[in-house]
């Protein structure tokens, strides 16, 4: 079937299958979170990105594998309401950006910065840090070897814009780190999934990047 990234609460995920990593989409929540199953086709590991909401639903989605790592994208509550029942059930290895990581309700086992590596099975995924949207927030970047970039990129980027930020000092820090480390490094192909809707690519979102610098927000 072919992937199209659109998920909504309670609703069917939908599966991409690459030649070596399984990206599994599913939204939990009154606030329409996105959750993503990573699975490496090789070892069968799994590795969930934000555990927003609906543990059951989670859990579900998990199935009887087994859940490896949990990795918190930033603090934003409705991005981590169920990660404490997922820790408890699974006894995964919890991950965050470093600045982020106090905030979270359960004790984070790895601190990231950004170039950190966070693997799942024989798959890589590069931590870019994304100041703005919160000090820690982060992005998972896996660059398919037999493919095109894959980005996780939490609240921080989504089609039509940047996350929200509380301050002008804030909207241009996390514009300027999206601009240099994300789009004046990946090509347009692309494909980045957000923490809440549809997904995008690169070269859809590109153009605009003027315009959102010049709107503020």
């Amino acid at each position: 079937m072919t992937y199209s990234g659109k998920v909504r609460p309670g609703g069917r995920p939908d599966v991409r299958e690459l030649p070596e990593l399984m990206i599994t989409k599913f939204s939990v929540g009154d606030m329409d979170n996105n959750v993503y199953l990573l699975r490496c086709r090789r070892t069968d590991e799994q590795l969930l990105v934000d555990a927003a909401d609906d543990p059951a639903r989670i859990l579900e989605v998990v199935g009887t594998d087994g859940l490896r790592t949990v990795v918190t994208t930033h603090r934003h509550w409705d991005h981590h309401r169920a990660l404490p029942e997922v820790v408890s059930r699974t006894g995964a290895t919890t991950v965050a950006g470093a600045e982020d990581a106090d905030e979270l309700p359960v004790p984070v086992d790895r601190r990231v910065a950004d170039g950190d590596v966070v693997e799942v099975g024989i798959c890589r995924l590069e931590v870019v840090h994304l100041r703005g949207h919160t000090p820690g927030s982060i992005a998972l970047l896996y660059d398919d070897p037999d493919g095109t970039p894959h980005l996780f990129t939490g609240d921080s980027l989504f089609p039509g814009g940047i996350g929200r930020t509380g301050s002008a000092e804030d909207f241009g820090s996390l514009l300027d780190d999206v601009s240099a480390k994300l789009f004046d490094r990946l090509p347009d192909e692309t494909w980045f999934y957000p923490g809440h809707g549809d997904d995008s690519t690169f070269g859809a979102e590109r153009p605009h990047l003027s315009e959102w610098r010049e709107r503020g927000w």
